[in-house]
C-alpha cells in the first residue's frame, strides 16, 4: 500500500510538473500515457525504499503499540532476533532492486527519453505525428584510430551526409575518406556511399594514392548506426553491463569516464538502500516506546529526506571528480550504515 502511494504522488507531481510542456508541444494523450508506463519502473525504483521504510515503522510499531514487544522480550526474544527476519527481507527487496534497476528502469528511460527527445523538448509547434529526428555535428572516435563526423544524422533512415572519416595509424593520417551521403544497408552489414573521394597517405604526410567516384558503392566501415546511437544515450539509460562496455570503449579513446564509472556504483548502492532504511528504522520505533510509532512514522520522512540528500551530494561530489566514483557513490550509504548500527547498540534489547 505504501508503494502504491508513493508511486501514486509520483505520477501526479511530475504530470503536473510537465503539463505545460505537454500542451506547449501538442503532444497527444496516448504518448503521455506510454511516457508515464515507461516511467513506472523508475518510480517504483525511488519508491521502494520509502515504502520499505514506512512498512518497517508500521510492522514493529504496531507490535509495540500492541504490547506484542513488550512480551516478546519477557520470554528472552531480543530486538536481533525480530530484526533479522526483517533485514533478511530487506536484502530480497534489494536484490530485487538492483534487477529492476538493470532490466526495466534502463529500458523504460531509453523509451522515456525518445518520447522526450521526439515530442517533448521540441520548441517548434509542429505536427507531432511526423517528429523530425536529425542529429547534427556529430563526432565519434573508435579506438583512437577511426575519426568520424558527420555533419548530419537521421537515425530512422539510418543515412549521414557531410561524411568526413580520417583513419589513423601510429598517430598519423594514412587513409581519409570523404563524401556527400552514405546510408547503412543492414542486410549486407555495409555503406552504402556516393560522392566520394578515398585518399591514402605515407609515413611522411604524402598522398599515395586517390580515388573519386559520384556513382553509389558499398563500403565496409568500422562503425555502425548502433555506434552512434550509444554515443548519444546517457548513462541513466544503459544497465550495469551495457556501462562496463561503454566505460571500457570510452577509455580506450581516451575519454574521460567518471560520470559513467559514478552512475555504475550508483546502481549497486542504491539497490542496498532498502536494506539500509531497515536498519536505520527499526530502533526508531523501539527506542520510544510510547508514541512510538507516531514518533517512527516521522522520523522515517525525515530520515529518507535525509538520505537522498546524502546520496545528491555524493554524486556531486563524484561527478567533480572530488570523490573516486565508489566512495562517492555508496557514501550515503557507509554515513547512514554507521548511524543504524549505532541507534541498535543504544536501543533496548
Amino acid at each position: 500500500m505504501a508503494l502504491v502511494g508513493f508511486i501514486s504522488i509520483f505520477v501526479i507531481v511530475d504530470l503536473i510538473e510537465n503539463l505545460d510542456r505537454f500542451i506547449d508541444n501538442s503532444v497527444p494523450s496516448n504518448i503521455v500515457v506510454k511516457y508515464y508506463l515507461y516511467s513506472l519502473p523508475w518510480f517504483v525504483n525511488i519508491a521502494l525504499p520509502m515504502a520499505v521504510l514506512i512498512s518497517t515503522i508500521f510492522s514493529v510499531g504496531l507490535m509495540a503499540k500492541r504490547n506484542e514487544w513488550t512480551a516478546m522480550k519477557a520470554t528472552g526474544i531480543s530486538l536481533y532476533r525480530i530484526a533479522f527476519p526483517l533485514l533478511l527481507c530487506g536484502l530480497i527487496i534489494s536484490g530485487g532492486s538492483y534487477i529492476l534497476d538493470n532490466q526495466l528502469v534502463s529500458w523504460g528511460n531509453e523509451k522515456r527519453f525518445d518520447i522526450e527527445r521526439e515530442y517533448v523538448k521540441r520548441k517548434a509547434k509542429k505536427s507531432v505525428s511526423k517528429p523530425k529526428k536529425i542529429m547534427k555535428d556529430v563526432f565519434i572516435q573508435k579506438q583512437e584510430t577511426l575519426h568520424i563526423s558527420l555533419a548530419t544524422y537521421r537515425p530512422r533512415q539510418q543515412s549521414a551526409e557531410g561524411i568526413n572519416i580520417v583513419q589513423l595509424d601510429s598517430g598519423q593520417v594514412f587513409k581519409r575518406l570523404d563524401a556527400q551521403k552514405m546510408s547503412f544497408i543492414d542486410s549486407l552489414s555495409q555503406w552504402a556511399v556516393s560522392d566520394y573521394s578515398i585518399r591514402s597517405f605515407d609515413s611522411t604526410g604524402q598522398e599515395t594514392s586517390m580515388t573519386f567516384s559520384d556513382s553509389d558503392t558499398l563500403l565496409t566501415i568500422e562503425f555502425v548506426p548502433d555506434d552512434i546511437a550509444q554515443q548519444f544515450k546517457s548513462p541513466e539509460e544503459l544497465n550495469f553491463q551495457e556501462l562496463d562496455e561503454r566505460i571500457a570503449i570510452l577509455q580506450e579513446n581516451g575519454v574521460n569516464t567518471r560520470r559513467w564509472e559514478v552512475v555504475q556504483q550508483f546502481k549497486i548502492s542504491f539497490a542496498f538502500t532498502n536494506l539500509i532504511v531497515i536498519l536505520f528504522g527499526l530502533p526508531l520505533v523501539v527506542m520510544k516506546m510510547k508514541g512510538g510509532l507516531t514518533f517512527g512514522a516521522g522520523m522515517s520522512v525525515f530520515v529518507i529526506f535525509t538520505y537522498y540528500a546524502f546520496i545528491k551530494f555524493g554524486q556531486s561530489m563524484g561527478f567533480k571528480g572530488i570523490l573516486e566514483p565508489l566512495l562517492s557513490a555508496w557514501i550515503g550509504n557507509i554515513i547512514f550504515i554507521i548511524g543504524g548500527v549505532i541507534l541498535i547498540l543504544f536501543a533496548r534489547k
